[in-house]
């Protein structure tokens, strides 16, 4: 995929599990939600998989080990290997290990899967910065993360000593609802002590290195349900990318999207592999998608038409980011949603 800006989605007459050689998927939203498995997740993967298509799970969690995501996985009717699972805590370690010395000490803020992640690297755990680190970690530790963690942190950052970041995630979905990421975590951090971290999970380019290394992948193809990680990460690392919409993301911030933020596809579900994508053609002045078609007014998206509500919602983002160029589209969607039930 080339980084120009993206004007429609992208149609292709395979099915999706076929024009790719490796699905990169996102966990949360996308695979499962509250620990459950996600409507037609299951089947479509098992598909995929049976098909020829590799699977690998990417998340910016750094909470977990790959071992107790893959048992996860397994236990929803998913068989994983833990070498499939690649988390933000493998690339923050890689990075880490790129600028110490081998067999240095890390001070770890954060959960199990940040410690068996640097001793992968040959990095030694430690928990205080009494410790004499030579880099901090900061990664999801989970709601019981005990506050003083942030103050070991600062500890250390004061004495110059280096601060790594696995993902700056603002929010992280749960059971009960949104809950506060690790970029929240990590702004404490910052405004306590006025540094930067050094990230390495999605939307950056270490995540993507670090997956890429691990799958092996050549035609690889991103899939999320969120456009400031998943869908800005593939357009950082200029690989294709399908938006399911069973996660955080709707067509209201869809349509919004900025360049950076648009998927090359859009579907409803994790059944959008095993199907081709339908075209999007300018008709007029403005762009059709089966049975719909969608311009730009002058304050607002029209659409008229029938058929499959996505090949509407299709239209309409052909219309918006058309309509926005580089920019964000402020023209109003909501009339057009609603006549999708979107």
């Amino acid at each position: 995929m080339s980084q120009s800006v993206r004007t429609r989605p992208e149609g292709s007459g395979q099915a999706l599990s076929e024009a790719y050689d490796t699905a990169l998927l996102d966990l949360d939203g996308v695979v499962y939600a509250g620990g459950n498995a996600i409507v037609h997740a299951v089947e479509s993967l098992a598909t995929a998989r049976s098909g020829g298509m590799h699977l690998a799970y990417v998340t910016n969690n750094a909470l977990r080990t790959p071992d107790v995501v893959a048992a996860h996985l397994t236990a929803l009717g998913m068989p994983t290997g833990a070498e499939d699972v690649i988390t933000s805590a493998q690339a923050v370690a890689r990075l880490i290990s790129e600028q110490v010395p081998s067999g240095a000490r890390v001070l770890v803020i954060g959960g199990e899967g940040l410690r068996v992640a640097l001793r992968e690297r040959g990095l030694e755990p430690v928990e205080s910065a009494d410790d004499d680190p030579a880099a901090v970690v900061q990664g999801y530790g989970g709601p019981e993360l005990a506050w003083g963690r942030f103050a070991e942190a600062c500890y250390a950052i004061a004495r110059g000593v280096p601060w790594f970041a696995s993902n700056t995630d603002l929010t992280i979905p749960s059971a009960r609802g949104i809950a506060p990421g690790n970029g929240a975590a990590v702004e404490v951090v910052r405004i306590a002590t006025g540094a930067e971290p050094q990230v390495a999970g999605k939307p950056l380019p270490p995540m993507h290195r670090e997956t890429i290394l691990r799958t092996g992948a050549e035609r690889p193809l991103v899939v999320g349900d969120r456009l400031d990680t998943d869908i800005e990460g593939a357009f950082n690392g200029e690989v294709d990318s399908l938006l399911v919409l069973t996660g955080v993301t709707d067509g209201a911030h869809l349509l919004a999207a900025p360049p950076q933020h648009r998927p090359t596809y859009v579907d409803a579900d994790l059944r959008g592999l095993l199907t081709g994508q339908p075209d999007v053609t300018e008709a007029g002045d403005g762009f059709r998608c089966g049975g719909w078609t969608a311009t730009a007014g002058a304050e607002r998206l029209e659409l008229d038409g029938e058929g499959a509500a996505l090949d509407g919602l299709r239209a309409l983002c052909a219309a918006a980011w058309t309509a926005a160029g580089e920019a964000s589209c402020t023209l109003d969607g909501g009339k057009a949603l609603a006549r999708l039930g979107l």
